[in-house]
């Protein structure tokens, strides 16, 4: 997944505000993501350019509305987010093998340990979904 810039990272913010694909949205024009983002004063065209390379990097998908684009996000944030925090394991599995220490299991158990109580009720919510047989009701 593409690792995003500050300015990419701002263009995502305005078009997951705005909603995904899954349920439908009208996503936005450039011109209304230039506006969302009128506090940076952006040109135009910049924005076009950042859109444009996040359609090249299948962050966001785009469909004709006239003479304009209209971008969607391709995945909501917290998908991108996720794929962010499997890359950071493959990493730490990665340096295991260069450097022998650590690995993605020690890697794990300290994020664990580092979340909130909330964010471990979460987290056990969704393992223990996980871990149920295919059609077993909750």
């Amino acid at each position: 997944m593409a690792r995003l810039g500050e300015l990419e990272r701002a263009v995502m913010d305005v078009l997951w505000a705005r909603g995904t694909p899954e349920p439908p949205s009208d996503g936005a024009t450039v011109r209304e993501v230039t506006d969302a983002l009128a506090d940076r004063d952006l040109a135009y065209t910049t924005v076009m350019t950042v859109l444009d390379r996040l359609a090249g990097k299948g962050m966001v998908v785009r469909q004709r509305d006239g003479r304009a684009w209209r971008y969607q996000p391709a995945a909501p944030r917290e998908a991108y987010i996720a794929q962010l925090m499997l890359e950071a394991l493959d990493i730490a599995q990665a340096g295991e093998a260069a450097a022998e220490t650590g690995d993605r299991g020690a890697a794990l158990v300290r994020f664990a340990r580092s979340v909130t109580g909330q964010e471990a009720e979460l987290l056990r919510a969704a393992l223990e979904e996980q871990s149920r047989p295919a059609g077993e009701g909750t």
